[in-house]
């Protein structure tokens, strides 16, 4: 799995930048990036890493969570069709309604619209 550019600093930017994140050490973020390539390296990485974001996200963030993906995956303007595979796994380890999915999508594709 390749991670433009793009999809880097839309990264950085929710981060410094959203409410969520403002108690995070975004000195971490490096440490954390390299664990989720390390992860997704492995035969069975994606599955540990679902795991671990299941152990550690409230369930009151999962919605939230699947947002940032969109945002994520939308932030250089094109969805690959491995991008949009990923995140219908996402929807289904994060067990979120398909209605809800699907408004969360249409926001990150106004979001990230190109002229």
């Amino acid at each position: 799995m390749q991670i433009r550019t793009a999809e880097l600093v839309a990264i950085q930017a929710i981060v410094n930048h959203l409410p969520i994140f403002a108690e995070y050490d975004a000195d971490r973020l490096k440490t954390i990036a390299q664990t989720v390539f390390d992860l997704l390296e492995e035969e069975d990485g994606l599955d540990a890493l679902f795991g671990l974001i299941r152990e550690s996200l409230p369930a009151r963030l999962v919605e939230t969570a699947y947002a940032l993906a969109c945002d994520v995956a939308a932030a250089d303007g094109k969805i690959a069709q491995s991008e949009l595979r990923l995140l219908e796994e996402i929807r289904h380890e994060l067990q979120i309604e398909r209605l809800h999915a699907a408004a969360i999508e249409r926001g990150a594709r106004a979001r990230h619209m190109q002229l």
